[in-house]
């Protein structure tokens, strides 16, 4: 998601203000990432519940923030957020932020 929220700008075709705040929150989810307890975490001080909760409120930010940032007459810009944000959202329901998955199948059965 990092990756995409750094080209997509280049890609989509916008710049300025909306190009920064794509920036920043690929800034913001590298640190997360980072900063969370799972394999590709490096300091490990964020847990991962707490981490799918951020990620997300960010998906949620982000299929609004056209509208709220004042950039939703931009085509380009509007779609790549909501498209973004809805992408983050179904990736965040994938996702087993709790580890119920790994408990489950490894208590033996009865």
């Amino acid at each position: 998601m990092v990756i995409i929220l750094v080209i997509g700008p280049a890609v989509a075709g916008f710049a300025g203000r909306q190009a920064t705040l794509a920036y920043v929150l690929a800034g913001v989810l590298f640190a997360l990432t980072l900063l969370t307890r799972f394999p590709l975490g490096v300091i490990k001080v964020v847990r991962l519940p707490t981490h799918g909760a951020i990620e997300c409120v960010l998906a949620l930010m982000l299929i609004v923030l056209p509208w709220l940032a004042d950039f939703a007459r931009g085509i380009h810009s509007r779609n790549f957020y909501v498209l973004i944000g809805a992408l983050m959202l179904f990736l965040w329901f994938l996702t087993d932020f709790r580890g119920v998955r790994d408990r489950t199948a490894a208590t033996p059965a009865l």
